[in-house]
């Protein structure tokens, strides 16, 4: 009963670290990624709220990245506060098999699996699906937080534009031109065909709404070199209309795991998601960061328990913890690097899948040897 509580707090205390570690990644990550998003959404003239929906939607895809740097940290800083503290001693005198203590790292690894796959494979997608809809189906609320001075905008599909002066909502020197129909009806040549360019000397932003003094509207045929210029004093130009650049068409990253499995057996609605050859590629390496990367979580667990051994001196102890984080990091990297390939090279994919399920034995009997050897006074 005795040791079973304190395994249990062994597994309390390993997954405290972990989720605080994990938090604290995660929030200085988004925090830093936020200041993009705020210039996105902010100067795409979304509200503050579409903003907040928007970045908060994507902590998600952050946090399940670093699962397991984060499980990585907690796993070694709980090993090695044990040593100082001398705490597994008391376990080892009291009759405790140090592979006891391997199992429950192991343990703790299949729970952080599980946890990684609960976010890649159901909550990140769904998130992030939902963020870019968030976007796609909220109109601008003003135009306004899109003009920048002296800078081309292109926040708009078709529709580009650039003033020389901006105070307060008076534009000075404007230059706007529109491939996408938003200015039709502005002059006779205005067809599907054709595009339309319009300087003036000044103007005011209202919201939705630009007026325009001292210009001119030149329209142009696309296979014609013939132009229409009209002159004007003043000229009302209605916005509503115009289209974000947003993609309508979910990502790979926001498509569910689901719909990427019916893809690749052709199985799925071809309006819904591209399901090219080319995109199949794409979705096996995302469907392999989704489900097979977890899989290199208990490698993590399995290196980290090598610290068990022959620790008893302090420099053996500080090289060992830097070694194994070493190794153990250089995992992550090795299939993060290689998980880019997996859609590329059948033969990479098949490496990327197997390297996890011959590693964990193969770690885990390397253990079982190395610790059987052990005896108390070693320790």
């Amino acid at each position: 009963m005795l040791q079973n509580k304190i395994y249990q707090n062994f597994i309390k205390e390993i997954l405290k670290t972990f989720f605080v570690i994990l938090l604290g990644l995660t929030l200085i990550a988004w925090t830093v990624r936020a200041v993009n998003f705020l210039d996105l959404i902010v100067e795409s003239g979304y509200s503050i709220s579409n903003y907040f929906q928007y970045s908060f939607l994507n902590l998600f895809g952050i946090l399940t990245k670093f699962i397991p740097l984060a499980f990585l940290l907690s796993l070694i800083i709980f090993i090695v506060k044990q040593i100082q503290e001398k705490e597994f001693i008391i376990l080892w005198t009291s009759g405790v098999k140090k592979i006891k203590i391997v199992n429950l790292f192991f343990l703790v690894s299949c729970f952080v699996l599980i946890l990684y796959l609960f976010f890649s494979t159901l909550i990140t997608p769904l998130a992030l699906n939902k963020s870019r809809s968030i976007i796609s189906q909220n109109n601008f609320n003003s135009f306004l937080p899109t003009i920048r001075i002296q800078q081309f905008s292109d926040s708009f599909e078709g529709f580009t534009f650039i003033v020389e002066k901006k105070i307060k909502n008076n534009i000075e020197k404007v230059f706007i031109h529109d491939n996408s129909n938003t200015l039709k009806n502005l002059t006779s040549e205005q067809q599907e065909n054709s595009s339309t360019t319009i300087v003036a000397e000044n103007g005011v932003v209202e919201e939705k709404k630009m007026i325009l003094f001292n210009g001119q509207i030149i329209s142009s045929r696309r296979n014609n070199s013939k132009n229409e210029i009209i002159k004007f004093e003043q000229l009302n130009i209605d916005l509503k209309n115009l289209q974000t650049g947003t993609i309508k068409q979910p990502k790979l990253q926001e498509t569910s795991t689901l719909k990427l499995f019916q893809c690749i057996n052709d199985s799925v609605n071809k309006s819904e998601i591209n399901c090219k050859e080319n995109t199949k590629k794409e979705i096996v390496t995302v469907l392999n960061r989704r489900i097979v990367l977890p899989l290199y979580i208990p490698i993590i667990a399995l290196l980290s328990s090598f610290l068990l051994i022959k620790n008893q001196r302090r420099k053996n102890l500080f090289l060992n913890k830097y070694s194994i984080f070493v190794l153990s990091f250089l995992i992550l990297l090795y299939a993060e690097l290689i998980i880019r390939y997996t859609g590329i090279s059948k033969i990479i994919g098949v490496l990327f899948t197997i390297s996890p399920i011959i590693l964990i034995p193969m770690i885990y009997l390397l253990l079982t040897f190395k610790l059987s050897r052990e005896s108390i006074y070693n320790e």
